[in-house]
Formats: structure tokens, C-alpha cells, sequence
């Protein structure tokens, strides 16, 4: 039996409700493996899960994504090693931490090419661009010179997708809090950016697009920007509400689809898409492609100690980052 300092809630509240804490780590067991971490992914999921948006029992080890060096397999476990550099996005959380026992299923061999910071600050956030921009597509489907419309377009998955979108040809739209969050969204390669807090998002993303709107709209902000998506649509466009950064959407009328043009909403998470191994392998696959070809270059702004967490919610919460934010653990 090992220990590990972790970050744990004992119940849903704020910030202040992280605490680290030492807890012991066994040996794996059938289709497991124990991995020794090397760095840690902050995501705004974890915020939810930590005020209780997304309900878990306490108490609750926070984290969905790593990078370490793996030490024991389970029983079953083929496609890892001992002494395999891996990374990983997954559920259930637990990821706070500096050893954990976990799932064997989402874990991915990571390319000796690409870091362990980076490994940590991409998985979620890359493999989240991935299924947007591949799986989460319109019904007229995406095609190169389309516009898209992609908020938070500064955050994480969003810097991701504006050089992604680009590699793929797509025009795409971003939205951020600030004149120097779109500079940033600017600079990795979004065509456009719209500062929503001076500006009218719906109406700016008619004119670039000639009055025509877009074919999909991205939105993790959630209430704030809802019905402004659904504005900047064109017919039989594609809403994809990907996260609640503003808060959950409440209750609306499904005739409104109807009315601005047979429009479809989805509400996608990437957990669906990396239920099996098979596909988490292929989705990651894509990704470590795409980032080791150097058109995606993972943007690490923030980098916290593990026993500084609490201070890392709050700038998250507080929109004060910027791309990825990573926990350190020496």
C-alpha cells in the first residue's frame, strides 16, 4: 500500500471546500492500472462537479485528466505496461492526486514526442475539440471555407479548436470576454473575434457572414449566450451546447427551433464518445496526430501547485485564464 497526497471535498461548495489531504493506493485489479502522475489537467468540469452542478457522492477526489508513468497493470490490462508513458482523460474523477488506481479503458500510451505537461493539459480539452469538430456536425455537414461560431474562444478547448478549425479550412468565429482574449484567439488562427462584452455576438457574426449565419454554433458559456446562438444560425443549423460556464440553460419552448429554421440542438459530452477503448484510442490517435504535426500547439498559460488548487479554481471561475491551466506536482 502506497500514499498520495490528494484533493478532496468532503461536500459541495466553493473554492474553499478543496482540501489536501493523504490517502493510501492499492494494487490494481482486473482491467486497471495504478498510474503515478507527472502532471494534472484543470477543467472547468471540475468546478461543476466541486459546487455540485454535476452531483457525485463525497467524499469526492476531483480531476479528470493526467499524465504520468504507469507502475502495475491488472489482470486484462494489454495495451499498457509498466514503465509506459501515458495520458489520459476519463471518469470518474480522481485525477487530483499524485498515484491513482483507475479505469485502464481510457488511458493512452502517450507519444514519446509530446511532454508530460502536455499530455496533461490536452487529453480533455483536445479530445473535446476532437468530437466537436469531427463528430458534432451539422446536417448539411462542414466543409472547408464554412464559417463556424466557437465561444470561449480563448479558454482551452477553444484555442485548441481555433487551429484545428483552420487546419481543416473552416472560417471560424470566436467569442471572448476581452479585447486581449480575442487578440489570443486571433493569433491561433481564428478568422474572427467578437469581444460579447461590447458587442452584440448575434448581430456581428450576421455581417461577417453576409446575413447567411453560421451552420453550427459551439457553446460551452451556457445561459448567457443561448438564445444568441440559436440567432446566429442559419436554417437547419446546429446548436451544440457543450458546457454551463454562465450557468445551466433553463427550460425553453422546442417551437423556437421551428420558427428560426428548423434548427437542431445537442447536448453533447465526451464521455459518450470515449465509451469504449476503441474509440478513445482513435480519438487520440487524431489528436496526438494533429498536435505532433506542430498545427496544434497546446497553449499551457497557467501552471498551479497541486496545494495551490484552491487559488486555481477561483482564477477559472473568475475567467482570469487563459488556453490550458495544469497542476504541478513536484
Amino acid at each position: 500500500m502506497s500514499t498520495s497526497r490528494a484533493i478532496r471535498i468532503d461536500r459541495n461548495g466553493g473554492p474553499e471546500e478543496l482540501k489536501l489531504v493523504d490517502v493510501e493506493v492499492g494494487e490494481p485489479g482486473p482491467g486497471e492500472i495504478r498510474i503515478r502522475h507527472k502532471a494534472v489537467g484543470l477543467n472547468f468540469i471540475d468546478t461543476y462537479q466541486r459546487s455540485g452542478l454535476y452531483p457525485f457522492p463525497m467524499p469526492l477526489q476531483l480531476g479528470m485528466e493526467a499524465a504520468g508513468i504507469v507502475e502495475a497493470v491488472g489482470e486484462g490490462v494489454t495495451h499498457l505496461a509498466p514503465g509506459d508513458r501515458a495520458a489520459y482523460a476519463s471518469a470518474p474523477p480522481g485525477a487530483y492526486c499524485e498515484l491513482r488506481v483507475m479505469p485502464a479503458r481510457s488511458v493512452c500510451r502517450l507519444p514519446d514526442a509530446i511532454s508530460f505537461e502536455t499530455g496533461a493539459a490536452m487529453m480533455l480539452k483536445g479530445l473535446t475539440a476532437q468530437y466537436l469538430l469531427k463528430k458534432t456536425l451539422p446536417a448539411e455537414g462542414l466543409q472547408p471555407g464554412d464559417f463556424i461560431l466557437f465561444h470561449a474562444a480563448a479558454g482551452g478547448v477553444g484555442l485548441i479548436a481555433c487551429q484545428w478549425a483552420k487546419a481543416l479550412g473552416l472560417k471560424l468565429i470566436g467569442t471572448a470576454g476581452s479585447d486581449a482574449k480575442c487578440k489570443l484567439a486571433l493569433e491561433h488562427g481564428a478568422a474572427h473575434c467578437i469581444n460579447y462584452g461590447t458587442e452584440d455576438f448575434a448581430a456581428r457574426v450576421k455581417e461577417i457572414t453576409g446575413g447567411q449565419g453560421v451552420k453550427v454554433v459551439y457553446d460551452s458559456v451556457g445561459k448567457d449566450t443561448f438564445e444568441g446562438s440559436l440567432n446566429c444560425l442559419r436554417p437547419f443549423g446546429l446548436l451544440a451546447s457543450f458546457g454551463n460556464g454562465s450557468g445551466p440553460v433553463p427550460p425553453f419552448n422546442l417551437g423556437v427551433l421551428g420558427q428560426k429554421g428548423s434548427l437542431y440542438i445537442t447536448r453533447p459530452t465526451l464521455f459518450t464518445h470515449i465509451a469504449t477503448r476503441e474509440a478513445t484510442q482513435a480519438m487520440a490517435d487524431d489528436l496526438f496526430a494533429v498536435v505532433e504535426s506542430g498545427a496544434v500547439k497546446i497553449p499551457i498559460a497557467q501552471r498551479y501547485p497541486l496545494a495551490e488548487v484552491q487559488q486555481a479554481h477561483r482564477d477559472l471561475e473568475a475567467r482570469k485564464t487563459t488556453g490550458c491551466t495544469i497542476l504541478t506536482l513536484d
